[in-house]
């Protein structure tokens, strides 16, 4: 399978991951502008009705900015559904992605034949996130057009796998789309992912550090100071393994090295009041080490860019 013509148009290969809370119109755009795909949670637009507020602004600016740079075109953006039975607004979301004919659904949490189909009939194509090559091959039974590995270190809801190891396995059986996942955060790392199979780097954690992040100036500052061992893999916030800032566990009043068992809604933390981990606990991968300062998504993509260059002329020798 080829790569579809919309993902062979980016700057750099390098797709940005929805971010809950974090992504917003201002974000994606931001990437889109700067070459890579920008993407958002669809659940980021509350309520519900502003999502397509949100569609119409980034399809319409976008589409002005294309006007402008016909000889260098933003990027196709992309909007995250999570599948999972809990997400009562699947079905809603899907229609408003249907009017504006997203290009590209990233799904999450579950894999649908239907939902695959009803994304191809607009015209888009489907990429959905795994953890195993076992969930690798039942979304591409089920329609997908193609994958995102997410290996261990990478931010937020994470496997425990190698990404050699995961990236190998699927590569044995797919030829199409695959994007990579885990600790991706230099252009030296979006070209490693590239040579191990994958076409893409899938990179969040670098963009919450940015100026157009809907985050807490402590959250961002948070990953310009932190580093890989800074980071804490937990399954007690959502009951789902993730990976977390040992800073913000520490301010919420746990200890991240002996968390607790039970139900997270039954804890208090430190800042008062029913703990609420969309705003306490901050997730994070573990590459980090790489982010030293806050800037515009412009120019963190800019200097991906001058990092994917630079290694792939001292792997070339020039």
């Amino acid at each position: 399978m080829s790569i579809p013509p919309l993902l062979s148009r980016l700057r750099l290969p390098v797709i940005g991951s929805p971010l809950f809370i974090i992504s917003n119109p201002d974000l994606v755009i931001a990437q889109c502008k700067a070459g890579i795909v920008g993407s958002f949670p669809a659940l980021n637009a509350r309520p519900a009705a502003m999502l397509d507020e949100w569609l119409h602004r980034i399809t319409e600016e976008l589409a002005a900015y294309d006007r402008a740079h016909p000889d260098a075109p933003a990027a196709p953006f992309a909007v995250n559904q999570i599948v999972h039975k809990s997400n009562d607004r699947l079905e809603a979301d899907l229609a408003v992605c249907a009017k504006w004919k997203v290009p590209i659904t990233i799904t999450s949490l579950g894999a649908r034949e239907e939902l695959n189909q009803a994304v191809h009939a607009w015209g888009g194509v489907t990429l959905h996130d795994v953890i195993d090559d076992r969930f690798a091959r039942k979304a591409i039974e089920k329609g997908a057009d193609g994958l995102i590995a997410v290996a261990a270190g990478a931010g937020g809801h994470a496997g425990r796998l190698s990404p050699f190891a995961l990236v190998q396995e699927i590569r044995s059986w797919f030829a199409g789309p695959l994007a990579l996942s885990g600790a991706i955060a230099s252009g030296d790392a979006v070209l490693a992912a590239q040579a191990m199979g994958a076409d893409f780097a899938y990179i969040g954690s670098a963009f919450i550090a940015t100026d157009e992040a809907n985050a807490d100036a402590r959250y961002k500052q948070a990953i310009v100071d932190g580093r890989a061992a800074d980071i804490v893999y937990s399954d007690l916030f959502t009951g789902v393994h993730g990976n977390y800032l040992r800073a913000s566990i520490v301010a919420a009043g746990l200890d991240p090295d002996d968390l607790p068992q039970g139900d997270l809604k039954t804890m208090s933390f430190a800042s008062g009041g029913a703990a609420k981990a969309w705003r306490d606990i901050w997730g994070s991968g573990q590459g980090i080490g790489a982010i030293d300062t806050v800037v515009p998504a412009a120019a963190r993509v800019a200097q991906l860019a001058e990092e994917y260059r630079a290694a792939r002329a001292r792997l070339l020798g020039r």
